[in-house]
């Protein structure tokens, strides 16, 4: 069957996988201390003009966004993001299990906006009694949104400027980064994406690695003990060269944004392919995410021969559907797409 369901339903680019196999018979030093995870971290400094940065190699997303949280507020701090933030609906609690609840900021369609921030946290400090509240400290946002949207470089330096307003600190999940960034409508670079957050993270398990992320401390000292909260969340791998491969492969020859730009212009097609089959949108996403309106009958009978994802129930008894590209969507794929349809 074919499968638009996830960008995380492959194996590994196979650069990555040729690299891996080369490198079998090795022996290193282990948790990320080895010459691939340093050459890697080279790499990515000099890929987001932050030379000083801090770069480390977690497992998976949800450890990462839990452990760079955790390791930045006290347990009387929260965090703030949009009603859709992929904290507040598809992470299980995991930041609320170490303490520290999700606060939820007014924004626009799936984003956060500084206006969201700013007003809430008028709002938070015009009350007498907010030191008997949860004290906000972070936001949370990632790039591309939840439901695929954009930040332009102009919302991007408003949140910066608003969170610096009020002493948050900016935290961007960028477990899509790649295909945010190759957007035909994004405006932000890298470098720039790392001149306005205080910590971010480049997703590698959804763009083309077998499994790993890279979080990037591009404009604050990474706090005094997050290798250990890293590893008390269960998000530090023994065998850490398998990471630092994985990373250091990405950011040779522009793998990464090579292999994300790819999954834009299939996305691209296949927004053509719904559109000529009279299929329309429930958001309008510029990335490898597409989210199309489908009755109950589509679904069942698309879905004997395409694999995808039920994202919401609609109020007229249609469903919100997603397809997502990646790296590995083949023509092939978008053919197979398009004759369902038919």
């Amino acid at each position: 069957m074919t499968s638009f369901e996830s960008d995380y339903n492959n194996g590994m680019l196979p650069e990555i996988l040729q690299r891996l196999t080369q490198t079998n018979s090795e022996k290193s030093t282990g948790y990320g201390f080895d010459p691939y995870c340093e050459s890697a971290r080279e790499k990515i400094r000099l890929a987001c003009g932050k030379p000083a940065a801090e770069v480390f190699f977690l497992l998976g997303g949800t450890q990462t966004n839990a452990t760079v949280i955790d390791s930045l507020l006290v347990g009387c701090e929260g965090v703030l993001t949009a009603e859709t933030g992929h904290i507040n609906v598809h992470e299980s609690g995991a930041v609320e299990a170490s303490g520290h609840k999700v606060l939820v900021v007014p924004g626009e369609g799936s984003k956060v906006t500084a206006a969201g921030i700013d007003g809430y946290m008028e709002a938070f400090h015009g009350d007498e009694t907010y030191p008997h509240m949860v004290q906000p400290r972070l936001v949370y946002m990632s790039f591309p949104s939840e439901l695929g949207d954009i930040y332009s470089a102009k919302e991007l330096s408003d949140i910066y400027s608003v969170c610096k307003k009020h002493g948050l600190l900016l935290f961007v999940d960028g477990a899509r980064l790649g295909y945010g960034l190759m957007s035909q409508k994004c405006d932000v670079s890298l470098p720039f994406l790392a001149d306005h957050c205080d910590v971010f993270y480049i997703g590698g398990t959804k763009v083309g690695a077998m499994f790993g992320e890279a979080v990037v401390f591009s404009n604050i000292p990474a706090p005094k003990y997050f290798f250990t909260t890293v590893k008390r969340h269960g998000a530090l791998l023994a065998k850490g060269r398998m990471l630092g491969i994985q990373f250091d492969t990405l950011f040779t020859d522009g793998l990464y944004f090579k292999a994300a730009e790819h999954a834009i212009v299939m996305a691209e097609r296949l927004k053509g392919i719904f559109t000529r089959h009279g299929i329309g949108f429930g958001a309008d996403s510029p990335t490898n995410q597409q989210f199309v309106v489908l009755t109950r009958e589509q679904k069942e009978q698309l879905s004997t021969q395409i694999a995808f994802e039920v994202w919401s129930p609609l109020p007229d008894d249609r469903l919100l559907c997603r397809f997502v590209t990646s790296w590995a969507t083949t023509d092939a794929d978008l053919e197979a797409l398009d004759r369902a349809l038919a």
